[in-house]
């Protein structure tokens, strides 16, 4: 700074760059489910989250659901993303076209403001499950409960039983609805089986006689759902409005969700007609707002057509009062086939590394056309995430004396890289939310030994062995191959998942599928420079658009070698050296606007193989004889 006058600047500035850590276990999946939004990640950290998004499995999605699950059992950061054909349908409202919104970007881009065509409301998520959804909406405090007057005379006794039927002309489908309670004399509530024009049906007998006239008091058949009946918010009564709240409940109509029959999944008490109301804490109240801010089941869609006013602003407005509950069965959702193409664009979220962090691919069931993309788009492309990978079912299920002939023609299909890392089994595992045994593939808990690896030691430390490879959730293999299979499956690059009786199921091997002889022919080096290439990287990135001059230099040396030396001390490289200097940023490097860091790794080597050599000797020879001395 140039001062023009005498006066003391301070300036602060900041030499204590790092290299920073960097997130080693972190998953993703793209699979199959019955719920949840479509080509949209979503961090999941425990099964129990897995369940309360995407759904239970079923035969068509159990796959998916187990190889994220079966990743949960070791870690707890999956980033997921359900995949769709887009011919996959949201349920709508009483019989409106049914279409597919795909996710909440899709429909606040394009449904927010109420211009859909699907009816007031849809089905949060494309799928069959959703035609289990019912909304029942109370928009006003005569909807809540009322007083009306029985038209005709209905003749009943304590032994009445059964339905039955009241005539009430001039009162039914106007203020009684199916679904409604009634109270008629000194008969206790009664629910509503029917209404239409000229009588009310009734889900049980009588146990007093009615006479003509009858003061019939009905309420919402959710009313004791909610503390007292909508009214006006104290947003409005400020701005000179009245009438605007409402109250809405979804329901679980057939159980498909819950697995019982009318549960309640959710509530909106009081909230508001008024599109700019709010609470006293500032948060939006408006109806449409709070079911898209808080809902998993449902997306408002239009307001009921009695409501001429409803949306309006607050300002001195006495909203609509409707006189009936209006009450949305949803239904035309449905699932279709998954295809690889369907895959492959879900997949494409996350190929770039700088939108989504990730660093274990979790391909689950995917066929040979979808692990090519993987490893060749995403893998390859990152070059921050190892892919894992499993055969075909077909190739160990089922296969007796051809699964290593089978597995090899499979790995022959996909490409050699070492960000990408193949087993060779399926594991048998109970299905607990269908009361089955299911076969599974076990990349998802090949990815997961990686976290548990990550945990317990570091990412350059093999997870294979008896140490740290230990599958979990395994009733039986598919097959358990011999040493001369897994001599077969090993120099092809396929790594044996293995039961040895009394030590349990272990991953037996830690090759990467690289073909070429090489250090990144391993798991444990490539994650290593993985994580060397990701931090340092990370940090190097406060050196752009500094000069190049010594002291930047000198800045990057001290700020890498403490780093190098830390992973050296906790056995991830033997030795290193970093070179950054006028040797390798020479003028025509600076002239260039370019900065170099070389950096020199040996990297640590896992032991694969073990030999042990026991000598008999004679008993009067000395062991310095026969080894030397120490």
């Amino acid at each position: 700074m140039f001062m023009l006058s005498p006066g003391v600047n301070v300036s602060e500035i900041d030499l204590t760059t790092i290299v920073p850590t960097v997130s080693t276990s972190t998953g993703a999946v793209v699979g199959q489910f019955v719920w949840g939004p479509v080509d949209f990640i979503t961090l999941i950290d425990t099964e129990v989250k897995l369940v309360s998004i995407f759904g239970k499995p079923n035969s068509n999605t159990y796959l998916s659901f187990f190889s994220a699950s079966n990743f949960l059992a070791y870690g707890n950061n999956l980033q997921t993303t359900r995949s769709a054909n887009t011919l996959s349908l949201n349920a709508t409202a009483n019989g409106a076209a049914a279409l597919q919104i795909a996710n909440e970007v899709k429909y606040e881009n394009n449904y927010y403001a109420g211009q859909g065509s699907f009816g007031s409301f849809a089905a949060r998520y494309p799928g069959a499950l959703g035609n289990n959804l019912k909304v029942s909406v109370c928009g006003s405090a005569n909807v809540f409960s009322s007083n009306v007057t029985l038209q005709g005379t209905a003749t009943a006794n304590a032994a009445n039983a059964g339905d039955v039927t009241i005539n009430v002309t001039g009162v039914a489908n106007t203020f009684v609805k199916t679904g409604d309670y009634v109270k008629l004399s000194t008969n206790p509530y009664i629910q509503v089986l029917s209404s239409n024009l000229t009588a009310i049906i009734l889900t049980s007998g009588l146990t007093s006689a009615l006479v003509a006239n009858t003061s019939i008091l009905r309420k919402w058949e959710y009313a004791d759902q909610f503390t007292a009946a909508p009214g006006t918010s104290s947003y409005a009564a400020s701005q000179g409005g009245s009438a605007d709240e409402l109250h809405v409940i979804v329901v679980d109509q057939f159980g498909g969700i819950t697995g019982t029959a009318n549960t309640i999944l959710e509530t909106y008490p009081f909230v508001s007609k008024a599109s700019d109301a709010k609470s006293s804490d500032g948060s939006s109240i408006y109806y449409p707002t709070s079911i898209f801010n808080k809902s998993r089941t449902i997306y408002w869609g239009k307001h009921d057509p009695l409501g001429t006013n409803w949306g309006n602003t607050a300002l001195e407005t006495t909203f609509t009062d409707v006189t009936v509950a209006q009450r949305f069965t949803l239904s035309g959702g449905s699932d279709m086939t998954v295809t690889d193409g369907d895959l492959i664009r879900s997949w494409g979220l996350y190929v770039n590394g700088d939108v989504v962090d990730v660093s274990l691919i979790v391909t689950g069931e995917a066929d040979a056309t979808v692990v090519n993309y993987i490893i060749s788009s995403i893998a390859e492309v990152r070059r921050d995430c190892v892919a894992f990978v499993t055969p075909n079912r077909a190739s160990v299920v089922d296969n007796v004396g051809n699964e290593a002939t089978s597995i090899v023609a499979y790995r022959n299909t996909l490409p050699s890289s070492s960000y990408a890392f193949m087993d060779n089994n399926w594991k048998y595992q109970y299905d607990k939310y269908n009361d089955t045994y299911r076969y599974l593939p076990l990349n998802g808990d090949i990815a997961g030994l990686c976290v548990r690896t990550d945990t317990t030691r570091d990412p350059w430390y093999s997870p294979a062995g008896y140490n740290r490879g230990q599958i979990k959730n395994v009733i039986k293999l598919a097959w358990n191959a011999s040493q001369a299979e897994r001599d077969t499956l090993y120099k092809n690059g396929v790594n044996p998942v293995v039961t040895f009786s009394g030590d349990g199921t272990i991953l037996y091997g830690d090759k990467t599928l690289l073909s070429k002889p090489s250090a990144f022919d391993r798991i444990n080096v490539r994650r290593l420079f993985i994580v060397l290439e990701k931090s340092i990287a990370r940090a190097a990135k406060f050196s752009l658009f500094e000069f190049n001059d010594e002291f930047t230099q000198a800045q990057f040396n001290s700020m890498v070698n403490p780093f190098l030396r830390d992973v050296q001390g906790r056995r991830g490289i033997s030795d290193y050296r970093v070179v950054c200097d006028g040797t390798n940023n020479t003028p025509t490097v600076v002239d260039a606007n370019q900065f170099v860091g070389d950096i020199y790794i040996k990297p640590a080597r896992s032991i694969n193989f073990i030999q042990l050599n026991f000598v008999a000797v004679r008993s009067g020879v000395s062991f310095d004889e026969v080894v030397g001395k120490f």
